[in-house]
Formats: C-alpha cells, structure tokens, sequence
C-alpha cells in the first residue's frame, strides 16, 4: 500500500534510480524547479529541505511563488514519484499548473498510484480549508485526465498555456 511521506533524503537512491527512469530531470509534481546539483548527497540534502521549507504560508512571496506541500509516493522504501498541493493560485497557475500537480515514474504507472494519490491530496486540501481546487494536464495525456476526472474533475476548458496545450480541471471538494 502506497503512503505520502514528506520529502527525505532517505530515499535519495530510490529517486535517483526514478530520475533514470523519466529520462531527465523534469519529474512532474516534484518541484524540479527548486533543485539544484542533485548529483552530490549535499545538493539533494539542499533540495529536500528547500522542498520542506515550501509548506510555510507565513513566509514571504513573490508574484511568482506561493506556498506548496510537497509529499512523495512511497511504497515499500521505494519512491513511486511526488505530488504537489500548491495553497493559493497566482495568475501563472490559474493559467496552467492549478493546485495540485503530481507525477508517477513509469514503472509504477496503470497500478492506480496517481489516482489514490490525488484523493489523498484532495483530502488534505479540503483539511486546508479549501472549497475547490484546479488541476491540470497535458492535452494529449489520458491517462491523467481519466484520474482527473475518477476524482470528480469537471473540465472548465482545453487552452493554450505556458506548459503547452492543457485540459482544466476543477475538483469542488
């Protein structure tokens, strides 16, 4: 059975092996965006913890950041992949982005992960306080629309954003 842990260095092999597996550094829902070298245990120590420091809404923001929670998909000491409540919308992720993002590496993919994650998150987003939530993805990606969409997606539109084509969803909760 999966669980979400908080982001940890503990697991640095299992999402090192999972990185091989996506074939890049971009991981979706993994906040690639805040790493480093994580090639060295120090630049991925630097990471996680950036990744953990994300959850505080009493820190300052920018037009381009707002607060998230970062969780990652474990089962049995492996890394499975992460998902992404982000707290608030700014303009950028009202756009394309939304609330929640997530990932799952392909060898955990079609075993109902992304699903059972995403109600996971839900729930923790409605504890929040949260009323509804965007999520996004890819146009062409169906897989992610179904688990959208098992977790009460309703589409609002199809449109062009600054990730590319997307479906949008919003999931009242």
């Amino acid at each position: 059975m999966p669980e979400l842990i908080e982001p940890t260095v503990a697991l640095r092999d299992s999402w090192l092996e999972s990185a091989a597996e996506w074939g890049s550094e971009h991981q979706d829902g993994a906040g690639m965006w805040e790493a480093g070298d994580l090639s060295t245990a120090e630049g991925f120590a630097a990471w996680v913890q950036r990744l953990r420091e994300q959850d505080d809404d009493s820190r300052p923001t920018t037009p381009d950041w707002v607060p998230a929670s970062y969780w990652w998909i474990v089962e049995d000491d492996t890394y499975l992949d992460a998902i992404t409540l982000r707290h608030r919308l700014n303009d950028k992720l009202l756009e394309g982005g939304g609330h929640i993002g997530y990932g799952v590496r392909p060898s955990a993919r079609g075993r109902g992960v992304a699903s059972w994650a995403l109600a996971e998150v839900l729930d923790r987003a409605r504890a929040r306080g949260m009323d509804r939530v965007l999520v996004t993805c890819d146009k062409d990606n169906e897989p992610s629309a179904r688990t959208i969409e098992r977790n009460g997606g309703v589409l609002e539109d199809i449109r062009d954003t600054w990730l590319g084509p997307a479906r949008r969803y919003w999931i009242t909760l």
